[in-house]
């Protein structure tokens, strides 16, 4: 079954791995391609056939083999099928089908009451002449019997464990292990025929023996222990199977274990032993023991040397084999004793060019936990042309082990790191190119003399990285760590440059990086700010608004005013200013300085007579309400243009100003001026509104209004005043998790949600976006990958007192694609974050 590696939805494979259309003569067609379970099922009623073609019946039976190792599964009815049918075969006389057929039905293992149906032939190949029906036939035995029948079959059983030929003892010695789980009792009534297998001549025989011993006393540490002494003793065919050498080793291994060094420098109970193994004729007893000894609980260098010693011998064999299990073993032994190791180093050096790759990989990853500080100049030198040759999996090891040697020598971080920025440069996929980045990321906050030239490197790899992950978590961390470095005026221009070059996620992340610079750097705080204007007129939305976000932040800290970009209203945030609207209006300039303006709220449709809409000002205890009404009917001339409004309990109306007139397809504005509730913490409503006029009609000879008019009214959809109204985005230069921190840890709530089925985690972050509306991502968290079954979705917010929300959204999407939501919640107070949960809630 070895071919079955190939993927059996895949119909070529080349020879170079890659499909190559041009040329079919080097494409192999996998022998499973577009394998069914019910056309092979349908393939099967050849097994009922008179005269069955032994080699097509083979072909089917293989098929078979093959959906079932695949994970496929058959149903009661069907098994049934296929087994009455495959037991037709024992007619057949061919020699390959037979062996086929016992396979076949060891793993369609059949009812309880089917397995008398095929009992009596296979009792009769049990005493065939045939040793290799014989031995099939009890290994499928052993396979489908229950434990009461095995009482039936005990006699055949019991002589079949001395039987001469090696192939039948060592079948019905693998079958009773298999049996000895539900009908031990059974088999250890054989324990003198046991005896008697384990002192073949066979090593087989003894292997399966010493293996069947075991298991029927697994469960009497007493008894394993009386075992392993008697066996050790010698004087039984234990010592003429290298096999069964090696399970007794396990053995001692497993009772050593949890045995600690003797008082007084007394070795350990069967330590002697396994030290004698050391000097077994047979290679793998060796290699066992020695790696025994070394998986040992506590093991002292007294004990570690001969061990070692061996596997320094194996790093030197013409076996491939050899020397990847001993570097292997003395890899895990250097995480705990590098010092044992340090022998060895000569040995494994020669080992880095090694035509094995995984042999060399692990010799480089010994040799880096191994080395001594005046050695790595010259082991970076051969590791560094070998680094090409390698494949990523390989290199993330290499990666790991050269990030453990530099904290263990700070002193030689330069030449170090120097290898790492290297491997930035080289050819890689994200795994590798992430793994480097890990590493000096690392570095960067545990060796303070590394900090400076970590990050220079780090910025300079962002320059050529395709992979955005990447980019954002080190534009986050050049935010975090790159204003108290020495010359931080060097990363701004490179984190600039991917504000102008890279994509809307890297641009969003650059500018936020940037607000870092400016916020904490004063000397830099203005040439931010010319940046930072370059990015207003971004074609993403989101980039826009975090570049007026961020802005406006460094214009007030700059003592500057801050004003939009459009007449439309000021930037959120901006608490220096009124909006440019409001401003215009006399009796609405002295209010104070604008928190939020919302965007235009239509309370009409497109087609109607008279069009509507509304834009909110947020100020620190206000509302105004600008409506901007325009009259499309040619024949009238509205005045006195209002709108009444239906104000939940705790808001009052203070001032209304009516628009004065109203004219033909000419824009004007009515405001309203309200006070939002003393208490509440989000005050959102909704509003009713109704437009209030009176209507004069034109006189079509003079082309004026009349004189006299009538009072009228026009009901418009109602004003809803969201969350997204009195919330505005706070940027969080130091990181959410500082933020988060900065509030206070009681006013915390946290609850669950589920959110139904969705697409995919990003488009439940892209609901959660709407419904949060005025909050701000942080850390770049908006960014969902594709196909993440699990995300942390990290907001920031300012209310207009000056309060602070911070929104963790732990999301997690299960295989029905149902989305499940943990939110937690801090704020400047409790009521916050509870009013918080509130709107989720009531969404």
């Amino acid at each position: 079954m070895a071919a079955t590696a190939q993927n059996h939805m895949e119909p070529l494979r080349s020879g170079d791995g890659k499909k190559d259309e041009d040329r079919d003569d080097e494409l192999e067609y996998s022998p499973f391609y577009g394998i069914e379970k019910g056309a092979v099922l349908q393939e099967a009623r050849v097994f009922n056939e008179a005269h069955a073609d032994p080699r097509r019946c083979q072909q089917v039976i293989t098929k078979l083999l093959y959906l079932l190792t695949q994970g496929e599964s058959l149903t009661k009815t069907e098994a049934s099928d296929v087994f009455f049918a495959v037991t037709k075969l024992f007619q057949h006389k061919d020699v390959h089908l037979r062996r086929m057929v016992y396979l076949v039905i060891k793993e369609v293992i059949p009812a309880s009451d089917e397995v008398i149906i095929i009992t009596s032939s296979l009792m009769k190949d049990m005493n065939s002449s045939n040793e290799l029906y014989r031995a099939n036939a009890i290994r499928v035995l052993c396979r489908i019997i229950d434990p009461t029948m095995l009482l039936q079959i005990e006699r055949y059983l019991k002589q079949a464990v001395v039987d001469k030929s090696a192939v039948v003892a060592t079948a019905v010695l693998a079958g009773a292990t298999l049996l000895s789980r539900s009908g031990a009792d059974v088999i250890k009534r054989w324990t003198s025929e046991i005896g008697e297998a384990m002192a073949s001549r066979q090593p087989m025989v003894t292997y399966h023996a010493v293996a069947l011993t075991h298991a029927l006393r697994a469960a009497d540490r007493l008894a394993v222990n009386k075992l392993v002494t008697q066996l050790t003793r010698g004087g039984n065919g234990v010592s003429r199977s290298p096999m069964a050498q090696c399970l007794l080793v396990r053995y001692v291994a497993q009772v050593v274990v949890d045995s600690s060094p003797g008082a007084g420098g007394a070795p350990r109970p069967f330590f002697d032993y396994l030290e004698s193994c050391l000097r077994h004729k047979s290679e793998v007893v060796i290699f066992e023991a020695a790696r025994a000894i070394c998986a040992l609980r506590d093991v002292t260098a007294r004990e570690l040397t001969p061990a070692v010693t061996v596997l320094q011998l194996f790093l030197s064999s013409a076996k491939p084999v050899l020397r990847f299990a001993a570097v292997r073993t003395l890899n895990r032994v250097a995480m705990a004793h590098p010092l044992a190791v340090t022998n060895c180093n000569i040995d494994m050096e020669g080992l880095i060019s090694d035509p094995n790759r995984s042999v060399a990989t692990l010799a480089i990853t010994t040799l880096l936990k191994t080395s001594n500080e005046s050695s790595i100049d010259r082991l970076l030198k051969q590791i560094g042309g070998f680094m090409g040759e390698i494949g990523d999996e390989f290199k993330v090891v290499v990666v790991e082990a050269i990030t453990a040697l530099c904290l263990k020598f700070p002193a030689k971080h330069r030449g170090l790191m120097a290898f790492l920025a290297a491997a930035l440069r080289e050819d890689g996929g994200h795994a590798f190119k992430r793994a480097v980045a890990a590493a000096l990321t690392r570095l960067v906050a545990e060796i303070p003399e590394a900090r400076e030239a970590g990050l220079a490197q780090l910025a300079e790899f962002i320059e050529d990285c395709e992979f955005t992950s990447l980019s954002v978590q080190i534009l986050h961390l050049l935010g975090r760590e790159g204003p108290t470095a020495p010359d931080p005026a060097r990363f701004v221009r490179v984190i600039y440059n991917r504000v102008a070059l890279e994509n809307a996620t890297v641009r969003g992340a650059a500018l936020a990086a940037l607000c870092a610079f400016g916020v904490a750097r004063p000397e830099l705080r203005r040439r931010v700010a010319v940046l930072m204007r370059r990015a207003l007129h971004d074609a993403d939305d989101e980039v826009r608004d975090r570049a007026t976000l961020y802005l406006a932040r460094l214009e007030g800290l700059l003592g500057e005013r801050v004003e939009a970009g459009d007449e439309g209203g000021a930037s959120p945030g901006a608490k220096d200013a009124p909006a440019p609207a409001l401003a215009s209006v006399p009796q609405l300039a002295a209010l104070g300085p604008v928190f939020k303006t919302s965007a235009p709220i239509q309370l009409t449709e497109e087609e109607t007579e008279y069009k509507v809409d509304a834009v909110a000002h947020v100020l620190a205890d206000r509302v105004v309400l600008a409506f901007t009404v325009v009259n499309t009917v040619a024949e009238q001339v509205l005045e006195g243009v209002s709108v009444d409004l239906g104000l939940e309990e705790g808001w009052q109306l203070e001032a209304s100003l009516p628009l004065a007139s109203a004219p033909h397809d000419v824009p004007g504005t009515a405001y309203a001026v309200l006070r939002r509730p003393p208490r509440a913490a989000l005050p959102a409503t909704r509003l009713g509104c109704t437009l209030r006029f009176v209507v004069k009609e034109i006189d079509p000879g003079l082309g004026e209004p009349e004189e006299e008019g009538y009072e009228d009214e026009y009901s418009l959809e109602d004003l809803e005043l969201g969350l997204g109204c009195f919330v505005a985005g706070a940027p969080a230069p130091a990181g959410f998790r500082a933020l988060w921190d900065s509030l206070p840890e009681d006013s915390e709530r946290v609850d669950d949600y589920a959110l139904g089925a969705r697409e995919s985690l990003a488009d439940a972050a892209r609901a959660l976006g709407e419904l949060f509306d005025g909050f701000a991502p942080a850390d770049g968290s908006d960014a969902v990958p594709p196909g993440a079954r699990s995300h942390a979705l990290l907001m920031a917010g300012a209310l207009p007192d000056g309060g602070l929300l911070a929104v963790r959204l732990a999301l997690g999407l299960d295989r029905q694609r149902n989305v499940a939501m943990k939110l937690a919640v801090r704020a400047s107070d409790g009521d916050l974050a509870e009013a918080v949960h509130a709107v989720v809630q009531d969404a």
